[in-house]
């Protein structure tokens, strides 16, 4: 078992044991989509620490989206719940950039593209290959996306 995965583990045994119903559910479905993971395919596969990840980061993107569609559905109780949800797997998670450190990023990304001759907005494949492995698990696609947009706009 990875360490991830095995320290996902050991916090729900011990939110069980601390009968905290949020951490223990939001454990509990985050381990049953890592599983899913597992098995899904041709045989079945231990996922690495980063696949792990990757799975933590995609809950943890449902949590948001759902938080905000509870939100502009008018039921702000639910909304409440998924935003706690997003929150207990943000302590799996890296630390995500800020926007300062994610436009110097792709600032720097912006450059190096015009250096190699993109120019614009038709730039913006050639500028999020470069962003992507340094931001990888520390910022939202969505997010360096509009970044890009707006650096290559401006």
């Amino acid at each position: 078992m990875t360490t991830l995965k095995s320290k996902l583990q050991d916090d729900l045994n011990s939110a069980i044991k601390e009968r905290d119903e949020l951490r223990s559910s939001t454990l509990r479905l985050t381990l049953a989509a890592i599983t899913k993971e597992e098995v899904a395919g041709k045989e079945k596969r231990e996922l690495s620490d980063d696949e792990v990840q990757k799975v933590i980061t995609r809950e943890a993107k449902k949590r948001r989206e759902a938080a905000d569609a509870f939100a502009q559905g008018g039921r702000p109780e639910q909304a409440e719940r998924e935003k706690a949800e997003g929150e207990v797997l943000a302590a799996y998670l890296p630390k995500q950039l800020s926007d300062d450190e994610l436009n110097a990023i792709v600032t720097q990304a912006v450059e190096e593209a015009k250096a190699a001759g993109a120019e614009g907005p038709r730039a913006m494949g050639a500028v999020m290959k470069i962003v992507n492995p340094k931001v990888a698990g520390q910022a939202e696609g969505g997010r360096v996306a509009a970044a890009v947009k707006k650096l290559l706009a401006g």
